[in-house]
């Protein structure tokens, strides 16, 4: 269960084994409204789901898309489907209940064997439930829908308000011709390991950051570029991760204003800074 008391970005459902108009409803574990290419499901997936109702892989219920709308629209209307998770925000009026609520849904998931992610802020309480898959992807299933409905109830005995029309979520896409040859890099430089990669994304397991999905795109020269990433480290880690992202392929572009910041490149020259908070005024 990960629950923050910091605002952050969750996570993304990008298809990945998407194979006809009609399977790209499936609720998968990887999707994007500007996905085009196609792959596995999930990385121990050998065959595409149906496009609604439920399916089993393993012991995972996995629920479709359409099915998770029809539940939002019959009963579980303070939660978005946004990515991989069904999601929702609480307003609350003060942090005291919103800790007792808090602590009511880590209890009711624990009783159930679910991993929901929360956020407690200021003033509100977001919530994000999907179950995680083999290989790394992410799924909403009957159990997550189940809790969904449990944590609403606890919300109303609690005297939050749902704010669904607030929930929101942040992913990154980098166009690419070679996606195998930038993912480790990303995945390095942003959870430390080169194999956090899903199909064609980058997921870091604790979402401490936003997924990275590459889109495929014809080989050119690199283009001006327009912004970068700065990547917030604390001190002690950040030689670490440039050699880790280093090793999956990326190079040094600027250490000359290090610790500061750093400039990395990765294999087909985007660039990112890594920032910690030694040497500024």
């Amino acid at each position: 269960m990960l629950i923050s008391s910091r605002p952050g970005s969750l996570t993304a459902d990008r298809s990945v084994g998407i194979t006809s108009a009609t399977d790209s409803k499936l609720s998968s574990p990887l999707s994007s409204p500007h996905r085009t290419t196609t792959g596995r499901l999930d990385g121990d997936l050998h065959h595409v789901a149906p496009s609604v109702g439920r399916w089993k892989h393993g012991a995972m219920d996995i629920v479709s898309t359409p099915d998770i709308l029809e539940a939002i629209a019959t009963g579980l209307q303070d939660w978005r489907k946004l990515a991989q998770p069904i999601v929702a925000r609480y307003h609350t009026p003060d942090p005291v209940r919103g800790a007792a609520f808090v602590a009511a849904v880590a209890q009711a998931a624990v009783t159930v064997g679910q991993d929901p992610e929360i956020r407690l802020g200021r003033g509100v309480v977001d919530l994000a439930l999907s179950t995680p898959g083999d290989k790394g992807g992410r799924w909403v299933t009957a159990q997550d829908i189940e809790l969904g409905r449990t944590i609403s109830k606890l919300a109303r005995e609690h005297g939050l308000t749902a704010l669904p029309g607030e929930v929101t979520q942040l992913e990154l896409a980098l166009d690419t011709a070679d996606d195998t040859a930038v993912s480790p890099f990303w995945s390095a430089l942003l959870t430390g390991a080169p194999d956090h990669v899903v199909g064609d994304t980058v997921l870091d397991p604790t979402n401490r950051v936003p997924s990275v999905w590459f889109q495929a795109t014809d080989a050119h020269p690199p283009p001006r570029q327009r912004w970068h990433i700065d990547l917030w480290l604390a001190p002690e880690v950040a030689d670490d991760r440039i050699a880790a992202a280093v090793a999956a392929g990326g190079t040094v572009v600027d250490a000359s204003e290090a610790p500061s910041f750093t400039v990395l490149a990765d294999p087909e020259g985007n660039k990112v800074c890594v920032c910690t908070a030694l040497d500024r005024d």
